[in-house]
């Protein structure tokens, strides 16, 4: 089992915890907020971003919260080593098991009650706006964020941790890739947008990608508005975005398309 019992006191939580007093955050537990915990080397890296605009002003409310956990005072002997050098050789450093263990014990402690346990990899499997919707509806999630070569093996088949991958290409730790899934799943969460409706239009949620936006000026540089964003037929308007969707995914994204095309009666 990965959590102790949480009881509710009005807004706030309490839970069980290994960790002594004197060395737990400070913070409050919102009991019925998205929690996010995060394991890290770069604790001051977050919130970053996310603790401006949208996903900030919902963080100050109470909307979800954010708890980076430091790996480093984990870390062993004199000088808190984290890593060490890959058995059977090899260029770089990984992440060791024992220090990494410790941290994600202290991290299950702080998290909401069977919030999955997510290591940001390259290797992981792509992240999409399906799994970010999926997030977003449960209690919240806990976060690795990997450096150097990565993390031992036998810690990811301990906890049965799941991988999941921003992109093809690689980065230089997992901070800014777990910043990007958080705001992905934040923003999904009932009243950060305010305008709920906006999620259901933008690229992804129906499988394809977004139609083009325009705004006023009616002409700007000698381009002009498309006539029929102006016509006031919302029918002809719907039909349009519709169109201009389904051309710029099948140019752009022809993978999107084939597997658009697959789930859509002709």
């Amino acid at each position: 089992m990965r959590n102790a019992p949480t009881r509710s006191h009005g807004r706030k939580s309490i839970a069980a915890s290994s960790k002594p007093r004197s060395l737990m955050e400070t913070e409050d537990r919102l009991a019925h907020a998205w929690r996010a915990v995060v394991v890290t080397l770069l604790p001051d890296a977050f919130p970053g971003v996310l603790g401006q605009s949208l996903t900030g002003k919902a963080l100050k409310d109470g909307v979800w919260q954010l708890a980076p956990v430091d790996l480093r005072p984990f870390g062993d002997g004199k000088h808190r080593n984290v890593d060490d050098t890959p058995a059977g050789g090899g260029a770089g450093m990984v992440l060791r098991a024992d220090v990494m263990g410790h941290a994600i014990e202290d991290a299950l402690a702080r998290s909401a009650p069977d919030a999955p346990l997510i290591y940001l990899s390259p290797r992981g499997k792509p992240f999409d706006q399906n799994r970010a919707r999926d997030l977003a509806s449960g209690p919240g999630v806990t976060l690795i964020c990997g450096r150097f070569e990565g993390l031992d093996q036998r810690v990811i088949d301990h906890y049965d941790i799941e991988e999941i991958s921003m992109g093809d290409y690689v980065l230089t730790g997992g901070e800014i890739a777990a910043q990007a899934l958080l705001d992905a799943c934040v923003r999904l969460l009932p009243g950060v947008l305010g305008n709920e409706s906006s999620t259901e239009e933008e690229s992804f949620s129906n499988g394809l990608l977004e139609h083009p936006q325009y705004t006023r000026p009616a002409e700007w540089q000698g381009r002009q508005i498309p006539d029929v964003l102006m016509s006031g037929h919302h029918g002809e308007i719907a039909k349009w975005r519709q169109k201009m969707s389904e051309a710029l995914t099948k140019d752009r994204r022809p993978d999107l398309w084939d597997r658009w095309r697959k789930k859509t009666p002709r």
